[in-house]
């Protein structure tokens, strides 16, 4: 099992994800319990809040010493044990002492004990009211309604509802009649003369309504309708739901970081070995789906790099090799030259010569290609010092105007820029990009500086036919040419821009291509940041 867990990543998650809505389920349940609890006490409280508010507001009424005498009639009729106690000797909690301070009734079951504080108590010291009882029962509800009925017979009519009003009715609805209800049956109506308690019971509701008439009174006393109360608040259901929904949501993100974190990290390493950095490899730390997509990253990316380093070094041993038949013709041929005065052989001769330099040029393009290709990304192999651009702008144009002397080779006027660069290496691109304007201008080639915050740029313009908008995306690959005027008959090999591409990416810069607004061709771009902003 556990071999099967390690080498499953999302199974593992589904797994966890299931474990992560039991662990839901489970605080729903406890949470659904814990409110029916609350629902319970509550529902208790509501129940006592009548009797307890009608004994502890006749009690506030009269003397102490009086108390004891109607704590016995309480008791009679209400079936309970009741008993007076300082509210300072009962062992109360913090949250308890602070309900009852606010008026509320404790409620504990088994067996039922009421507590309530006696409002507006005019001794020194608070007392507490306490009752007991087995079970609540039907006296408990027919003797609540007499006490309240005396209570009320003994008053004026006009003090009457003032005086219900006082009183905390909890689940009891409490009303004054003067008729009884209509739908009462003769049995009914001779019991309330007697003194009794009607219940009447409404079966659709589930709802008990108790009826009294107040002794010597043609008036009657109702309470109800009492219901159980099963529906549960908005303010409880709320806080679970909530609860519920932040509880998975953190479980669910902690399981997708994990799997997120990993994917974070193929992801960047895929990025650098994009952008040069094939030593880059993945931190492999289990053995599951992503650890063995790691080892198959790792050995892709082995691969890759030994493939390009053993290209790069076919290259350069290719290249080498080919400069020492190259160097041996050429002697053959300047030995041939000298030997001879006929003008048509020496002619020939000289088309040699020239064919043999052209190729050893194309051979020092190959090495500089190869040798730029085991450069690292960003310049971190080269060897980085201070650049006058503007000084080497004018080495360039000094060294290619002798070669070019039917073009104007200028630059425009620029400020003072320098430039942690390698030197040899801007200067080289910077070069085959100013070559390559001359090989296809027709009059003029223009070098432009700009000092910008965060990089140096230098502009590269000709008049010359402009490159073609679908064809900009290949001129810098290795060996490409375009069909029309610059063709393979104007010159090159197909390896300037490529180099000029390298020399830029070991800066950490860019190279890019446009039309001149000013002079009508191609505008080639250098673009170095400043190594400051680099780091």
């Amino acid at each position: 099992m556990r071999r099967v867990l390690s080498h499953g990543s999302f199974l593992r998650f589904y797994l966890l994800l299931g474990l992560a809505l039991c662990v839901v389920f489970l605080i729903a349940l406890g949470g659904r319990s814990f409110i029916e609890q609350v629902r319970r006490e509550d529902y208790r409280e509501q129940l006592a809040a009548l009797p307890m508010s009608l004994m502890t507001q006749q009690l506030a009424d009269i003397p102490v010493d009086e108390r004891q005498e109607r704590l016995s009639h309480f008791s009679d009729v209400l079936g309970m044990q009741l008993s007076l106690r300082k509210l300072h000797d009962v062992d109360l909690g913090y949250f308890e002492r602070e309900r009852i301070g606010r008026g509320t009734v404790l409620v504990t079951e088994d067996p039922w004990r009421l507590r309530q504080r006696i409002p507006d108590d005019s001794t020194e010291e608070s007392w507490m009211l306490e009752a007991t009882l087995v079970a609540w029962s039907e006296r408990q509800w027919q003797g609540s309604m007499v006490l309240l009925g005396e209570w009320l017979a003994s008053m004026p009519r006009a003090e009457r509802l003032e005086a219900l009003a006082s009183l905390r009715p909890g689940s009891w609805p409490l009303a004054l009649l003067s008729t009884p209800p209509d739908d009462l049956i003769a049995e009914q109506q001779f019991q309330l003369t007697l003194g009794g308690v009607i219940t009447r019971l409404a079966s659709d509701k589930l709802s008990v309504t108790l009826l009294y008439q107040l002794p010597g009174e043609y008036q009657w006393l109702q309470a109800g309708p009492i219901t159980r109360g099963d529906t549960l608040p908005l303010n409880l259901h709320l806080p679970l739901l909530i609860g519920l929904m932040v509880v998975l949501s953190l479980i669910i993100y902690l399981i997708m970081r994990s799997i997120e974190a990993r994917m974070s990290r193929l992801e960047l390493a895929a990025t650098r070995i994009a952008s040069g950095r094939l030593e880059t490899r993945v931190k492999v730390e289990s053995g599951d789906f992503l650890g063995r997509l790691g080892m198959a990253f790792n050995g892709m990316a082995n691969q890759v790099q030994t493939l390009l380093r053993g290209q790069q070094e076919m290259i350069r041993a290719v290249s080498h090799e080919l400069r020492t038949p190259v160097a041996r013709i050429r002697f053959a041929v300047q030995m041939v030259e000298d030997m001879t005065d006929q003008p048509a052989i020496r002619r020939q001769l000289q088309g040699i010569d020239a064919d043999i330099a052209e190729l050893d040029d194309l051979v020092d393009e190959i090495l500089t290609y190869a040798r730029l290709g085991g450069e690292a990304v960003n310049g971190a192999e080269l060897e980085m010092t201070l650049v006058e651009c503007r000084a080497m702008a004018e080495r360039v144009i000094d060294t290619l105007t002798p070669l070019h002397k039917g073009l104007n080779l200028v630059l425009a006027t620029s400020p003072e820029i320098e430039l942690m660069a390698e030197p040899r290496y801007l200067q080289r691109a910077l070069q085959n990009l100013v070559s390559n304007a001359c090989r296809y201008g027709k009059s003029q080639v223009m070098i432009r500086l700009w000092d910008e915050p965060h990089l140096v740029r230098i502009d590269v313009e000709d008049d010359g036919p402009g490159i073609p908008l679908e064809a900009r995306a290949d001129i810098f690959k290795p060996f490409a040419r375009l069909d029309d005027s610059r063709a393979r008959s104007s010159g090159g090999y197909g390896l300037g821009l490529s180099i000029v591409q390298k020399i830029m990416a070991g800066h950490g810069g860019s190279v890019t291509v446009d039309s001149s607004p000013a002079l009508g061709g191609a505008r080639f771009t250098l673009l170095i940041p400043r190594r400051d902003t680099l780091a």
